[in-house]
């Protein structure tokens, strides 16, 4: 069996790093088995003896945001903008995570705006900012701050403005039972919290006449 691996994550902010025990494959595997077998199946049927390693490997690629830098993603900028001072927008960034009370599904589309000062980043690496941080056990409001937060501290723009509609299947699969309801979040910086005028731009261009409606049409 492969010896456990040991890894550092920043668990919070303002918190020191922590030394994770990060298990090994053949033992995350096995607690997969643990699982099928707490549910009343047998992992040794045919339908169920691969399913360990296929559990592990989707949950690589669910969670790979955690081996990854979402900064590094912003560190390439373009300066020759021609003078370009509007608000750079990017709508309807579909995002797929997972809910860190339930590790249930969490879907839903993010909209990204920032008003540049004097340069600008690639808006596939926005997209990629948003898988980074999704790609995490998140809630919706942390992800939705987490985002903002980087694309200002990186960019630092004159302003920053994230609007997050996720759909959260703990609600939908589990518990109340309630679907078709969807949550929003929203993260306002700089221009875009000061100025009422610069905020409604950005609501009006991602449909919204405010936080709460959209806009008819």
């Amino acid at each position: 069996m492969a010896k456990s691996e040991k890894i550092k994550t920043q668990v919070k902010k303002s918190a020191p790093a922590k030394t994770l025990i990060k298990p090994s494959r053949e033992e995350a595997e096995a607690a997969v088995r643990t699982l099928i077998q707490w549910t009343g199946d047998d992992p040794d049927r045919e339908g169920l003896v691969a399913t360990p390693s296929r559990v592990v490997k989707a949950f690589e690629e669910w969670y790979a945001g955690y081996g990854q830098d979402p900064r590094e993603y912003l560190r390439r900028t373009f300066d020759e903008v021609g003078g370009y001072d509007e608000i750079v927008l990017l709508r309807n960034i579909r995002f797929e995570s997972h809910c860190e009370h339930h590790m249930a599904p969490v879907i839903g589309r993010i909209h990204i705006g920032y008003l540049p000062r004097n340069r600008v980043v690639g808006i596939s690496k926005l997209a990629r900012l948003v898988d980074v941080y999704a790609k995490r056990l998140q809630t919706q409001e942390k992800m939705t701050a987490e985002i903002a937060g980087c694309l200002d501290a990186i960019l630092k723009p004159y302003g920053v403005a994230i609007v997050v509609e996720g759909k959260h299947q703990c609600m939908e699969t589990r518990g109340v039972h309630k679907t078709d309801v969807s949550m929003v979040t929203s993260r306002m910086l700089g221009a875009f919290r000061d100025q009422p005028q610069t905020r409604q731009e950005f609501l009006s261009a991602i449909g919204r006449s405010s936080l709460g409606s959209r806009t008819p049409g």
